[in-house]
């Protein structure tokens, strides 16, 4: 299933892919269509959806695509998009992602898609990592069905994870304590998961997990890409057993959040099109607050717009960067919420608001303590902190 809307007049075509974790093992897939039924089948999925940030059709909410033809693709198939499984004696679920997104394709070009002129492939989360795999091999599958003029472009919102060392290392128990390695690793043969052809000729047979890591699969896609990661994902510390729950936030735990915000920039340092806040969060371009998040005061739809524009220019003569119209935007402030454009948050018991004072107080911040290695008054860190300097 999918739903679909159309915008007659408009010749681009947006698809999300929906994220949400995934299971690879019977255990867990079956705890998961347990607790979490619409993620596994579209049995009880309502029959129409109104669409909120990218897929919005209010130019205040979506400035650049609010006139597209959405697609929104729901993800039901638990295998970050890359299975190609059908249910077996073996196996009681089947796992078809990929195979999803072509028949989404193949239905689509009847109804318009074929005289398309962009098509951006979007997801957030595993969408996100969906959109890495796949996005490749979408514009393949247009072009053999003779649609040569379609520009495919891929737009991946939280799906850039690291393969980095957990901070407390646990056994693979559950989707969410598993290090991601070895829950792709395991994964991958459980869903029968496909890796583009270009990423697996880059590693070992057997290591293919490789390729669900952005930063890794990055350097072999063709069609280009628009990165959109939180620097401290609430996703990636999660599966890192990084907690930020009760109890204050120990001085080991604080410095691997700001290491990992450190490793998250350096894997973004040669991607083309890539936004970047040093912000605590997950998702965004679905969300209606996706207009007020900026990065070096460009909000991601001015940088989106952006990026089709330079596109649009390269593709006409191959011209330098356009001026005032920055598409590779990261964050250099050190540690989560440094960005005053940040989404607010909130305490996870209470639901109270809290400014980055009360966050970074909680988070176990010493302030005197970063105040003498900065060679600061406490008092002065305090302000540049309340106005993200």
């Amino acid at each position: 299933s999918y739903y679909l809307k159309e915008s007659r007049g408009s010749r681009r075509w947006l698809l999300f892919l929906e994220g949400g974790w995934y299971c690879f093992n019977r255990e867990n897939c079956d705890t998961r269509y347990e607790t979490m039924r619409r993620l596994m089948s579209s049995r009880e999925w309502p029959a129409t959806r109104v669409g909120t940030g990218i897929l919005s059709s209010q130019p205040e909410e979506n400035p650049h695509w609010w006139n597209a033809n959405m697609v929104f693709i729901p993800y039901c198939s638990s295998d970050v998009w890359s299975g190609a499984s059908s249910k077996s004696e073996k196996s009681e679920y089947a796992f078809m992602g990929a195979l999803i997104i072509q028949e989404v394709i193949k239905e689509l070009v009847g109804k318009g898609l074929g005289t398309a002129k962009v098509l951006l492939l979007a997801g957030s989360s595993a969408g996100g990592t969906g959109v890495l795999l796949n996005v490749d091999r979408v514009a393949e599958q247009l072009e053999e069905m003779g649609y040569q003029g379609i520009q495919v472009r891929g737009l991946a919102d939280s799906g850039w994870f690291l393969d980095n060392k957990q901070y407390r290392r646990t056994d693979c128990i559950d989707t969410i304590t598993c290090a991601p390695t070895e829950a792709i690793r395991r994964g991958i043969r459980y869903w029968n998961g496909i890796v583009p052809e270009r990423c697996k000729l880059q590693f070992k047979e057997g290591e293919e997990w490789n390729c669900f890591f952005g930063y890794k699969i990055y350097p072999t896609l063709r069609c280009p890409v628009f990165v959109v990661q939180w620097l401290f994902d609430e996703a990636q510390l999660t599966v890192d057993n990084v907690h930020l729950t009760g109890q204050p936030v120990q001085e080991g735990q604080w410095l691997y959040i700001q290491n990992l915000g450190r490793e998250l920039r350096n894997t973004l340092k040669d991607v083309t099109a890539s936004f970047a806040p040093a912000c605590l969060s997950h998702e965004i371009i679905t969300r209606n607050h996706w207009t007020d998040i900026q990065v070096k005061g460009t909000s991601l739809p001015r940088a989106l717009h952006c990026w089709d524009r330079s596109l649009h220019e390269s593709n006409k003569n191959g011209k330098a960067p356009l001026k005032g119209c920055p598409i590779h935007l990261i964050d250099s402030c050190p540690w989560p919420h440094c960005n005053p454009s940040c989404p607010t948050i909130r305490d996870q018991f209470t639901g109270q608001e809290m400014n980055v004072i009360q966050f970074l107080m909680h988070m176990g911040f010493d302030v005197q303590k970063m105040a003498q290695q900065q060679g600061l008054e406490p008092s002065k860190l305090l302000g540049m902190l309340s106005s993200g300097n």
